[in-house]
């Protein structure tokens, strides 16, 4: 059970991909992405995010049937191994109905809600957490839709439009991510990272994932995603400093130490008079 407004909590990242942008094919082997799992878990992780669809900028998308195969049976495996939430990264509504029947209890579509009419519709009937992030356009094209006239409410009122889709479902355990990364350019993502408690207006907690992303490679001229932990690490005390609820990483044990002092110094607990 995760209570809210506590501390931040940790969902790690493991991509059962091929080609995803920073650790494609490193868990692509099913012993392997169940190890990469519990090792996650181990290092502090409350929420384990399985996704088999690479969402980075230009990935083709993947056939159903290929979606199916790389993450069912790794959820599966995981969900009598480990004590945390499982989430299923994916827009489809029958990847996420397999997936639940297989014991995962989180949603996370990165297209909230937009891709797959049924997935909102399966969610509600599960009565699961539904993650809804803010994108434009799909990974072939989002990266040239970047012309915003008003970026932090334009991103607000689709994020206010889909929770109400959701609630009129049904959907109670709704969670909200501005998506960072998504058809946004870095000044873009640095905007978003600055004004992020303006979302906290929505009544939903946030979940933010700005790990090992471009834009941070950008301003560190650093090319290996695999060497932007510690960039990683500032964008989330920045999250968290703005009410973060979630951030979604994959170097949980780093990241787990910042969550712990970032908590200590913005959470009301760690706070004296």
């Amino acid at each position: 059970m995760l209570t809210w407004g506590e501390r931040t909590y940790l969902m790690g990242i493991l991509n059962v991909t091929p080609d995803s942008f920073s650790d494609g094919g490193q868990y692509f082997d099913l012993d392997l992405a169940v190890q990469q799992g519990k090792k996650l878990v181990a290092e502090g992780a409350d929420i384990l995010d399985i996704g088999g669809q690479s969402t980075r900028p230009g990935a083709s998308i993947i056939p159903l049937e290929e979606e199916l195969r790389r993450v069912i049976p790794v959820i599966q495996a995981l969900a009598t191994e480990v004590s945390v939430p499982i989430s299923v990264d994916t827009t489809r509504a029958v990847v996420a109905a397999e997936a639940i029947a297989v014991g995962a209890t989180w949603v996370n579509d990165v297209s909230g809600g937009t891709d797959d009419p049924e997935l909102l519709p399966v969610v509600a009937q599960a009565g699961v957490t539904v993650v809804l992030m803010h994108r434009r356009g799909n990974p072939q094209t989002m990266q040239s839709l970047t012309d915003y006239g008003d970026l932090i409410g334009e991103i607000y009122e689709f994020l206010a439009q889909q929770r109400d889709k959701a609630q009129q479902l049904g959907i109670e355990k709704i969670v909200l991510d501005p998506g960072i990364g998504f058809a946004k350019n870095t000044e873009q993502n640095l905007i978003l990272l600055r004004n992020l408690c303006r979302f906290r207006d929505l009544n939903c907690p946030l979940l933010v994932g700005p790990s090992r992303k471009s834009f941070i490679g950008q301003i560190l001229n650093q090319p290996d995603p695999q060497q932007r932990v510690w960039g990683t690490a500032a964008a989330c005390c920045a999250a968290i400093a703005q009410g973060a609820d979630i951030l979604r990483v994959h170097d949980v044990a780093q990241i787990k130490q910042v969550v712990q002092v970032a908590d200590a110094l913005w959470r009301s607990h760690g706070v004296t008079s």
